[in-house]
């Protein structure tokens, strides 16, 4: 048997001899009190510690009870076959109790000098009486069998559920991870190159580097589901820069983050599709371009981040298209993070431009490292 095994059984011994034993201590305390009210006159000592033994055999069978709980749940097709399983489990249990109780009387006579009947007609005088306690004794242990059975079953469900949501997540952000448009990879490249023909050489290697720290972000701390708003922000920062390679002056970005927030937990790459969605079915609608406004402000312990562009207006159909299914996207990794602890919306903004909102709880990141 199993370490882990072996401290189980020792756990559930010591709580089903913990509950008997308690329950035994209270039947003879009241046995006790009873008796000496009355005026009876009997050796208190002995029938205490008799009274607490006595309940020594349903403590051995609660297991056996338990399992065949288990085996033989009474609410399954056929149930009559569990009941005579169950009440065949309980006569036998009460006959067994009544054979030791009767047994202890007769052994130790705690009732001083009173003639006790013959062992047999002890057995049968307490079976018989005891046969309505031995059914409520029995059902009661059944009965937080089950409560227990279903807390267990309860707790490692959830335990499942959360584990699942977090493999969710992660496989969201790997899949994120991986949807960087091939596209923009390769026309940054190409204006690499045009730089390089150009000669100008430091913005090339600015490109090279800026793209080195995008690509690397993209692979480093893939466990992470959380970030630092600043370090979101910085990466948020890096992606532009690389675009206004492509874009040049048609792109510009305004940043509106009060100091206080930087601190604040966001999810990793939260702000990448929302930016790239800005500049893709935004700015570069725009044969001017235009401007992408990043915020951030905190109330009522909510943290709500803002990305604006000023391009065209989202079409009716908006949520049928590439762009819908981005945002659908984002939304099911924030479900699985947070659940309905989050708002997520798009929408125009007056005659021009675009805005997504994302609300969700203000915490600092190191509160959940």
């Amino acid at each position: 048997m199993k370490t882990h095994d072996v401290r189980y059984e020792r756990h559930r011994w010591i709580w089903i001899g913990s509950v008997w034993l308690g329950l035994g201590v209270f039947d003879a305390m009241q046995t006790v009190i009873v008796m000496r009210s009355e005026g009876m006159h009997h050796a208190w000592l002995k029938l205490f510690l008799v009274t607490v033994v006595s309940w020594l055999p349903w403590a051995l069978a609660t297991p056996l009870v338990l399992r065949l709980g288990r085996r033989f749940p009474p609410v399954k097709f056929r149930p009559y076959r569990s009941w005579l399983a169950h009440i065949a489990a309980s006569a036998a249990i009460g006959l067994l109790f009544a054979g030791w109780t009767a047994l202890l009387d007769v052994a130790f006579n705690p009732y001083s000098d009173a003639i006790l009947p013959g062992f047999h007609d002890l057995l049968f005088d307490k079976f018989y009486n005891g046969t309505l306690s031995s059914l409520v004794l029995y059902a009661g242990i059944l009965t937080i069998g089950y409560t227990v059975d279903y807390g267990s079953r309860l707790a490692f469900a959830q335990t499942e559920t959360a584990r699942l949501n977090e493999r969710l997540s992660k496989a969201q952000l790997d899949a994120l991870r991986r949807q960087i448009e091939p596209h923009f990879l390769f026309n940054t490249l190409n204006a690499v190159a045009g730089l390089v023909r150009e000669g100008r050489a430091d913005a090339a290697i600015h490109t090279i580097a800026a793209l080195s720290a995008f690509l690397r972000r993209m692979l480093e701390d893939v466990a992470r589901q959380e970030v630092p708003l600043r370090e979101e922000m910085a990466f948020a920062q890096n992606y532009l820069d690389i675009q206004k390679v492509r874009f040049a002056d048609r792109l510009a970005l305004s940043v509106d983050v009060p100091g206080d927030l930087y601190a604040a937990s966001v999810p990793s790459l939260i702000l990448q599709p929302l930016v790239e969605n800005a500049v893709k079915h935004g700015i570069a609608k725009r044969a001017q371009g235009g401007v992408i406004r990043i915020s951030a402000s905190s109330c009522d312990g909510v943290l709500t981040l803002r990305v604006y562009n000023d391009g065209p207006n989202l079409p009716e159909n908006w949520e049928a298209t590439r762009l819908g299914i981005g945002i659908s996207n984002v939304r099911t990794r924030l479900q699985s993070l947070y659940g309905d602890a989050f708002t997520l919306n798009m929408r125009n903004w007056d005659a021009r431009g675009v805005e997504v909102s994302l609300s969700l709880p203000l915490r600092e990141c190191a509160a959940i490292a």
